[in-house]
């Protein structure tokens, strides 16, 4: 909540003109940053994957209305150099399809 509270402070004192983007890891709070979110000076709010793997990664921002993703190790998650082209670019492009999912379907909390 500090951290949340802090962050409106800063952003409430921006000039109406500014714009920024946030890069938060995902809370354990779904909506935490819904207000920061909701500010016209932030563009978005975004989550790296946190460590987390990209399923869990993606089941925690899937439950989050304000966030969207900005994975990158989650995104390489089960890609090597030893795979075909077309396992590569399945694999790929699945991934990609897994993230952008969970950062624009929402689903409640559970």
């Amino acid at each position: 909540m500090l951290l949340q509270e802090a962050l409106q402070r800063h952003v409430e004192a921006l000039p109406d003109d500014t714009a920024i983007l946030l890069k938060l890891t995902i809370p354990t709070q779904p909506g935490l940053y819904a207000g920061l979110a909701t500010d016209t000076r932030v563009l978005r709010v975004l989550a790296p994957s946190g460590g987390y793997s990209r399923d869990e990664a993606c089941a925690r921002l899937a439950h989050d209305p304000a966030m969207i993703a900005s994975f990158s190790r989650a995104l390489l998650e089960g890609l090597s150099d030893d795979q075909t082209d077309d396992k590569f670019d399945a694999q790929l492009n699945a991934s990609i399809a897994q993230i952008y999912d969970a950062s624009v379907h929402k689903s409640a909390p559970s």
